[in-house]
């Protein structure tokens, strides 16, 4: 028997259409997200492993349909889907395979409706996104958008009855992780018209827009990258030292997930205003220690534990 098919017996998923549902849902996360699946692999439980996977499909499957196309067809896809998991939740049915293990996930985690609630009435911000005035047009904007739709998942990994430490760790990790993919996704963004460094701290760099898609590689576009870089890594450092996050039973993968991006934020300061011109990813060989490393700490733990 396969190690899917195990995670799927472990996870009391047992009705056949259903687990083709979670096997596409698989397929398409392994092929966008490589690395975050074979972490969450590696590291999960079984039984809680098909519901992260369900839920991550979500979450990119929205993120696609509010940045692909123009903004009136972004607009009509999101509403179209917005109502048809809307629909779902209410009648508990739908002929939708990705709503369908969102339903299931639901039901074996009962207090991720609230999350999903809140994702889809927050979401939309995304529509309207072309960049920041200021830094806390940024954090609304990472309170709007970018947490809720990152505790689709980490909600999975985090406590039932949180108190608000473990978000407030969420949060604090995704401040960083947003900024850092803001820098490392410069390329990408300019050319499809926003930005997500805020205008304020260009100015304070004396940086303009046209600057950064001309390429330019003046020395302060390149304290200015560094300088959100390190502001995320800060960010990123602070997450990783809250034990709300990453001492629970799912933290060991939390924990590499961090450590990840410190590894991807360790690339982009290397690579510079080199960024301008395309992103960059973290080492592969780095990427696997970290997640080997993790591994090896949670049999210790479960070895004391037992």
């Amino acid at each position: 028997m396969s190690a899917w098919n195990q995670s799927l017996d472990a996870a009391d998923i047992q009705e056949a259409q259903l687990r083709r549902d979670y096997g596409a849902q698989r397929q398409s996360v392994a092929r966008f997200r490589r690395a975050s699946y074979l972490a969450a692999r590696l590291l999960l439980p079984k039984a809680v492993l098909p519901h992260v996977v369900a839920a991550t499909a979500v979450m990119h499957h929205g993120d696609n349909l509010l940045d692909t196309g123009a903004k009136p067809q972004r607009i009509a896809a999101w509403e179209s889907w917005e109502q048809a998991i809307r629909k779902a939740l209410d009648s508990g049915v739908s002929d939708d395979a990705l709503i369908r293990t969102l339903l299931h996930t639901t039901a074996a985690f009962p207090w991720l409706r609230e999350v999903v609630q809140e994702y889809l009435s927050t979401a939309a911000a995304e529509l309207d996104f072309t960049g920041f005035a200021t830094e806390a047009d940024y954090q609304k904007y990472v309170d709007a958008y970018s947490l809720p739709a990152f505790m689709l998942v980490a909600s999975l990994l985090g406590p039932e009855h949180d108190d608000g430490t473990f978000r407030a760790g969420c949060r604090m990790f995704i401040d960083g992780s947003q900024r850092l993919d803001f820098v490392n996704d410069l390329a990408e963004d300019l050319a499809e018209g926003r930005l997500g460094i805020p205008v304020e701290t260009l100015e304070r760099f004396s940086v303009t827009e046209r600057d950064l898609i001309g390429g330019r590689k003046s020395p302060g576009v390149r304290e200015l990258l560094e300088s959100q870089i390190e502001t995320a890594r800060s960010s990123l450092l602070t997450a990783k030292e809250m034990p709300a996050l990453t001492a629970n039973p799912n933290g060991v993968l939390l924990e590499a997930v961090v450590e990840i991006e410190l590894l991807t934020a360790d690339a982009a300061l290397a690579h510079g205003a080199r960024l301008l011109r395309g992103s960059v990813s973290p080492p592969v060989v780095g990427s696997l220690r970290v997640m080997l490393d993790a591994r090896r700490r949670a049999r210790r733990e479960l070895q004391n534990v037992t």
